[in-house]
């Protein structure tokens, strides 16, 4: 089901009208309800996926916080990493490692026996992914208390506003916002509304447009020149730039109409006045999300380069 379908334009105001008219006891178990509907309607194979990960999260979470020594619970955080970045790398990244492999090995006349796999990308996979990964990391350092429902995390990883195509939004800034009590309120609800409908117009009207035009120019370069491949990678990167922001504006004004406060995931990146700038304004949950669990992590800018 994606943002810009009639199924969604019927599942949305179902999911908001019975949210809340719902208690405010029942409304976690609403959500998660719907979720599930809304990422199983892709695949049901993708939903068990999601929950299975997730479950096993859930239970190193808590795990990692009952644990009586640090070895204990560096064990169970390996145990998270290893589990999500296989599933990650099984259904990402195999066949290019893979393709790979077998190409290099055959310029030598040997045979690489692994086959190309025929596994289907589950949607959203990597936002998900991340999202568990810097839970339990989160949890390991003792940044956040884990999550002691397993139902309440659950609706944290498959919330579905952000399942698809992101923001990547963190234990602490999401999941008190799932447990809080909210009520409906019209300003809220028409900010909201009127985000989801400008990341809706560049979504449809201006990238799916463009994607047209740069299909055709790249389906046959040389029928166009150096002025239409100039026209073809300008419009191409208007075209990433809407698609991807426009599908981040739909997730975070829905989830405010719900009473829900996302994380800005772009901020006008081609203003930018340099390459690291645009880095720091273009999938902003994304490269921060790198900066605190992978850059500082290993040491960030205090590592010295090679030979010094």
């Amino acid at each position: 089901m994606l943002f810009n379908s009639l199924e969604f334009l019927v599942f949305y105001p179902v999911v908001v009208g019975v949210l809340f008219a719902l208690p405010h006891r029942a409304r976690w178990a609403w959500l998660l309800l719907a979720s599930c509907v809304f990422y199983g309607s892709w695949s049901p194979w993708y939903l068990l996926l999601l929950l299975g990960t997730a479950a096993l999260d859930w239970v190193v979470g808590v795990r990692i916080a009952d644990a009586p020594n640090p070895r204990v619970r560096w064990r169970w955080l390996v145990l998270s990493l290893a589990s999500n970045l296989g599933v990650l790398f099984s259904f990402k990244y195999y066949n290019l490692f893979n393709d790979t492999i077998t190409q290099a090995l055959a310029g030598v006349g040997v045979h690489w026996p692994l086959p190309h796999s025929e596994w289907a990308l589950p949607v959203g996979l990597s936002f998900y992914t991340f999202q568990s990964i810097s839970y339990t990391i989160d949890v390991y350092r003792g940044d956040y208390s884990a999550e002691r429902r397993p139902g309440m995390f659950l609706l944290y990883v498959a919330y579905f506003p952000h399942l698809v195509a992101g923001p990547i939004v963190r234990a602490p800034k999401l999941l008190p916002q799932l447990h809080q009590h909210v009520r409906f309120d019209w300003d809220r609800a028409a900010s909201g509304l009127r985000l989801a409908c400008w990341g809706m117009f560049k979504k449809v009207v201006i990238a799916d447009r463009l994607a047209e035009v740069v299909d055709i120019i790249y389906g046959d370069p040389r029928a166009f020149g150096p002025f239409g491949w100039t026209i073809g990678t300008f419009f191409f990167c208007y075209q990433v730039y809407c698609d991807f922001s426009g599908y981040s504006d739909i997730a975070i004004g829905i989830a405010r109409v719900m009473g829900v406060d996302l994380t800005r995931n772009f901020d006008q990146p081609y203003l930018s006045r340099s390459m690291s700038e645009i880095w720091s304004r273009w999938h902003i949950t994304m490269s921060t999300w790198f900066r605190d669990y992978v850059y500082i992590p290993l040491g960030g800018n205090r590592v010295p380069p090679s030979g010094m």
